[in-house]
């Protein structure tokens, strides 16, 4: 299973809202097992952008705490997966839990 993940990060784990991060962590899966794990800044943030921008790296998947539902159908229209209510874990642990389908997503934290 090949993915490329994205998680939006402060602090070296994963930020409650993804719109806030500074940071990106892009983790490459290649037949079930990371082969890179690289730390992105996202360009400033705008509604729409980052959905895009993480779909022209050929990302397949993001975790995130919590994201509006608008964001949500921009990652899905740019064919990337979408998981909320993500604990706040270092990426590499996160990604993971999402290799070994054992990834707890819960409510979505964002409210707007």
């Amino acid at each position: 299973m090949n993915k490329k993940v994205a998680v939006p990060v402060e602090n070296g784990i994963l930020t409650g809202h993804f719109g806030h991060a500074r940071l990106f962590s892009i983790t490459e899966v290649v037949d079930g097992k990371i082969v890179s794990e690289n730390v992105l800044v996202p360009p400033p943030h705008e509604p729409g952008l980052l959905p895009k921008w993480l779909g022209d790296m050929g990302c397949t998947d993001i975790l995130s705490g919590g994201m509006g539902q608008q964001a949500i159908q921009l990652f899905l229209n740019n064919n990337i997966n979408v998981y909320v209510g993500v604990a706040q874990k270092i990426p590499k642990l996160l990604v993971e839990d999402l290799m070994q389908n054992s990834l707890q997503a819960g409510a979505n934290y964002c409210t707007h």
